[in-house]
């Protein structure tokens, strides 16, 4: 439109220069100045006013999610000034003047926000083929009441989180993510997110020392309290009688820690470390197998939208304890689609529903109940994550790579596409990682 005018009119300027007869050399050449001025000033000028226009359609991208989920209970009038408000927040170029922003409800078809933004770039060069100013203009939609978003966040706790700032920039990331997602609501169960922070084992809450859904044949075997002077051991320590009496230590001392579902020395012919089945008493190797796992991490919360309980579970979590990044997938899968410790809210036919992982973690794997060798445990988590995506779950995975470690391979090829593998350097770009996995789940949840 407007570049094509000015190609135009330099163009016909050049034509008409060529044919000319008169003047001398300093005319002939004051005239040639002008549109080669004007032709490289326009490539600056447009540069800049390209880099305004992006800035104002992310500003209207977020403004529309950010006022939708409270535009059906406000006036017209309040709705104005709370575009405006976000808006005007968001951007912040100087460059840009006459700044105006408009936004619309309504609810035919569906509930529907419109944020319009408008404004003019002064020109720099343009001015002398006569565009001293270009409109800029920006619209994002935001339709929303008929998808409803499921998010389990599966967060490493492991020791070595505690290097170069990790954790806390997981905490504060994670954080701002909830903030987002809280931000995609309009009526509460539209978005649900669990919680599994996971190191060698996964904690599923000490309260729940009586369900039936755990298997306490290796805790009772390595937890006993003796009479008679013997002393029984804890977390897998062995004891000595000295004569007296040994029995399993009361089940309400457990803290709450799990290791990988299966048989005691190998995973079970049925694969329930790397599947949803649900526990069932008939069959032990489908029951979570008690550990008195010493950095026992924060216990898991289930699908909610609690989130001020959320912030605190994430504000609590302490680096400690091995790496087995597999226990932590196949919990935060079952989180979704419930069994053992989880209970998950009916889908409403009325709605469709987005399920998706983000997997995070800063270290290769190290262990779990069987194995040591990071192969033997990756081995079972790839199992794992062709599961979940056959399943239609989306799976985000990040490795936070502070240490220079191999890139891992497992992460990349679990994710749902090579979109959403991250390789992150640094403890900062968690936040920004966060930040734009965030941006996309809203948008699964209020579509542009």
């Amino acid at each position: 439109m407007t570049t094509n005018r000015l190609i135009a009119r330099l163009r016909d300027a050049c034509r008409h220069f060529g044919s000319a007869q008169g003047g001398n050399t300093v005319v002939t050449f004051a005239l040639a100045f002008i549109p080669l001025v004007g032709l490289t000033g326009a490539a600056v000028d447009y540069s800049r006013a390209n880099s305004l226009q992006t800035s104002m359609q992310a500003a209207a991208d977020t403004t529309a999610l950010m006022i939708a989920q409270n535009a059906a209970s406000q006036t017209s009038t309040a709705l104005q000034t709370s575009a405006a408000t976000y808006y005007r927040a968001l951007f912040t170029r100087t460059e840009a003047a006459n700044v105006a922003v408009t936004a619309t409800y309504s609810n035919t078809n569906g509930s529907t926000v419109v944020v319009r933004a408008t404004a003019t770039y002064a020109t720099s060069f343009m001015g002398v083929v006569g565009f001293r100013q270009l409109p800029l203009a920006a619209q994002s939609t935001a339709n929303f009441g008929t998808s409803r978003l499921r998010v389990a966040l599966v967060l490493d706790n492991t020791g070595s989180m505690a290097d170069s700032g990790k954790i806390t920039a997981l905490k504060t990331a994670t954080n701002n993510l909830l903030d987002q997602l809280k931000a995609a609501v309009s009526t509460n169960g539209d978005v649900y997110v669990s919680i599994v922070p996971f190191v060698k084992d996964v904690n599923l809450d000490p309260s729940n020392y009586n369900a039936t859904w755990i298997d306490w044949t290796d805790w009772d075997a390595n937890n006993q309290v003796c009479s008679g002077g013997g002393w029984g051991g804890w977390g897998g320590w062995g004891g000595w009688g000295g004569g007296g009496n040994c029995n399993p230590a009361n089940h309400n001392t457990w803290n709450g820690c799990v290791t990988d579902r299966g048989n005691s020395n190998a995973p079970s012919s049925g694969n329930y470390d790397t599947n949803v089945v649900a526990p069932t008493t008939a069959t032990t190797a489908t029951l979570f197998a008690a550990e008195q796992y010493d950095p026992c991490p924060q216990a898991v919360m289930g699908l909610n939208y609690n989130w001020t309980s959320m912030k605190t579970l994430v504000g609590n979590m302490s680096p400690g304890g091995n790496t087995n990044q597999a226990i932590g997938l196949a919990l935060g899968w079952m989180s979704l689609v419930g069994g053992g410790p989880f209970s998950v809210p009916a889908m409403d036919p009325n709605y469709t529903y987005s399920q998706v992982i983000i997997l995070l973690t800063d270290g290769l794997n190290t262990q779990d109940r069987w194995y040591s060798s990071q192969n033997s445990i990756d081995a079972r988590q790839t199992l794992t994550c062709t599961n979940v995506k056959a399943a239609g779950i989306t799976l985000y995975t990040i490795q936070v790579n502070t240490d220079g470690s191999p890139t891992s391979t497992l992460l990349r090829n679990c994710a749902s596409d090579t979109t959403k593998f991250f390789l992150l350097t640094s403890a900062s770009q968690i936040v920004t990682t966060f930040n734009a996995i965030g941006t996309n789940l809203s948008k699964l949840r209020i579509s542009k």
